[in-house]
């Protein structure tokens, strides 16, 4: 025998040990107002940095190109497929179908959760991309350039929902008056929102876009997908940077609107983070599917400003009465479905866009009021 063998452990209890160390790292914090355990945090980041992965790998093997309609039909279905998914997991993952009524019912409640703040995000994100459509309009970015920017784009709006949504949630749980400044600032957006619909943006005006002027030389021409290149031996930023740029203060925008639109609906910050992202991740492919009929869906600015002003109510209503799940889900799908179908009824006027959100409307011309 070797003299001082540390004694061995009886491999007998090791699957025991793992299977203990699993149940406490799957152990949510708080419970039913935060089900994300390390585990579900975990498997969820996975999820996210492999369908990166897979999404920037294939724009570089694909290179500068025009999507196609099919191309993008087919991407967003897989996007919408894995949301739903997702949806279908968490339910299971809670206790649906296990036969217990009482975890039947939480099941129930966190996958409606996911699912409303899933579509109001959804189409938050339909009217991000009419904006993002009107820059690349306003700047003429060649198509085969545009997905370059969208990807940036996206990212940075992941960066930045996931930096609002850690912020907000603190500020929900430390201060809970939090809730009343969300639900007045959504009410005023509502409002703001309609105000601008149907109306052009004055990009010409646009704080952001002067101060980027004055900051850069910026070149005439495009340099394919560059950010900066040489003119007269001189570096100067390619409009694509501008574009860009703009994107990104459009993202902090919408972020700012979105997030207390989501806490209207759970403040669980699982449920509050993993439907902004899965909302986000099929953004660019949903950009392309809409491009080309986008006119088609002229009230939807609309839609989203009821949508917003009835969740801020929701959140005011917070401590008087809690309005059901199930019926914010309702009433947000009648509503969005409506504008839609009323804007595939009601022919839109050719000379005028969705609307100017989150930029200054441009004040109509004498010429412009003669056309009228």
């Amino acid at each position: 025998m070797i003299p001082n063998m540390p004694e061995l452990p009886d491999l007998s209890e090791v699957p025991a040990m793992a299977r203990s160390l699993l149940a406490q790292w799957d152990q949510p914090p708080a419970g039913p107002e935060d089900i994300g355990s390390p585990l579900l945090w975990t498997l969820f980041g996975a999820f996210v940095v492999i369908a990166l992965i897979i999404d920037f790998s294939a724009m570089k093997r694909q290179g500068a190109h025009k999507v196609s309609l099919a191309e993008a039909a087919l991407w967003s279905f897989i996007w919408i497929a894995a949301s739903m998914a997702f949806m279908v997991f968490l339910w299971w993952r809670m206790g649906g179908g296990s036969g217990d009524a009482a975890l039947e019912a939480f099941a129930q409640h966190k996958a409606l959760e996911f699912l409303t703040g899933y579509l109001v995000e959804k189409a938050l994100a339909v009217d991000n991309i009419f904006v993002f459509l009107m820059l690349f309009t306003y700047f003429a970015v060649p198509a085969e350039f545009q997905k370059r920017a969208l990807m940036i784009g996206i990212l940075a709006a992941l960066v930045l929902r996931g930096a609002l949504i850690l912020v907000g949630a603190w500020l929900i749980n430390e201060f809970h008056w939090v809730l009343y400044v969300f639900g007045a600032f959504l009410v005023f957006t509502g409002f703001k929102m309609w105000a601008a619909a149907g109306k052009e943006a004055d990009l010409d005006s646009n704080p952001a876009l002067n101060w980027v002027r004055k900051s850069f030389a910026i070149s005439p021409t495009y340099d394919g997908e560059k950010f900066f290149t040489r003119v007269d031996r001189k570096t100067m930023a390619t409009p694509l940077l501008v574009v860009v740029l703009l994107i990104g203060i459009v993202d902090v925008v919408f972020a700012v609107d979105s997030i207390p639109a989501i806490f209207a609906i759970t403040t669980d910050p699982f449920i509050v983070l993993t439907s902004n992202v899965m909302a986000i991740l099929g953004l660019r492919a949903m950009y392309f599917l809409l491009a080309g009929v986008h006119e088609r869906f002229h009230l939807l600015p609309y839609g989203l400003a009821l949508v917003l002003v009835l969740i801020g109510a929701k959140m005011l209503l917070i401590d008087l009465y809690k309005i059901p799940i199930q019926w914010s889900l309702g009433a947000t799908a009648v509503i969005l479905t409506f504008t839609v179908l009323l804007s595939l009824m009601i022919k839109p006027k050719s000379s005028k866009p969705h609307g100017a959100f989150p930029f200054n409307a441009k004040k109509d011309t004498p010429d412009d009021q003669a056309k009228t």
